[in-house]
């Protein structure tokens, strides 16, 4: 996959809009119930920052990043202002937020996971791309200073030693979605002050 570990800028995916989007198959019987099956075992996120874009300079900034990433060719980071940390939008990422595995005493790299969960029903979404400096890692509830590492391409944790077996390992940390243009075409308008303005810029969060 070509990506390229550059951010879309904040101050204009703050005003984005978008969220997860799921595929499901609906076959209406003959008696009027139906049949539903899911087309994904994963979500996948869409967003339109053209809503973020408030003034020329922002719309200058967009056209740049866009020419920057060939369009649709190179995928980028982007901050889902309302899904970025491994805990609610109101509170500090803690080592204990989400659990990424046990310990077996010979397995060294995990993978960074969120869940998301509703009753008793939830689902596990892989993070790959953790912003570099907010990882925080705990073993059986205590917070490691050391002894670990994180690779911020990929969401994998590598500890220099495995830990032991049963051992608890939890994680904390923000995150970005890894994301392409969705349009290999921006339409730009001017209007009579000179304010650019573009009616969609669409992404796509790239699934591995």
């Amino acid at each position: 996959m070509t990506f390229q570990e550059v951010r879309f800028p904040d101050n204009i995916s703050r005003g984005a809009r978008g969220g997860p989007e799921r595929r499901t198959q609906i076959v209406e019987l003959a008696s009027g119930d139906e049949e539903r099956n899911a087309s994904w075992a994963n979500s996948r996120r869409r967003y339109d920052v053209a809503y973020g874009i408030r003034r020329a300079d922002n719309l200058a900034a967009v056209v740049a990043f866009f020419e920057a990433r060939n369009g649709r060719l190179y995928g980028f980071r982007f901050k889902d202002w309302g899904d970025h940390k491994s805990c609610l939008p109101s509170q500090i990422p803690g080592p204990t937020d989400q659990s990424i595995g046990t310990g077996d005493g010979t397995t060294i790299a995990f993978q960074l996971v969120k869940r998301y969960a509703s009753g008793a029903q939830s689902w596990t979404r892989a993070i790959a791309k953790p912003v570099a400096g907010s990882v925080r890692i705990a073993l059986s509830g205590v917070e490691q200073s050391s002894g670990w590492s994180v690779d911020t391409a990929t969401g994998v944790v590598t500890f220099s030693a495995a830990p032991g077996s049963g051992v608890a390992i939890t994680a904390g940390f923000e995150f970005d979605v890894p994301v392409r243009f969705d349009t290999d075409a921006l339409d730009v308008t001017l209007d009579l002050e000179r304010l650019g303005s573009i009616t969609s810029i669409p992404l796509l969060e790239l699934r591995r």
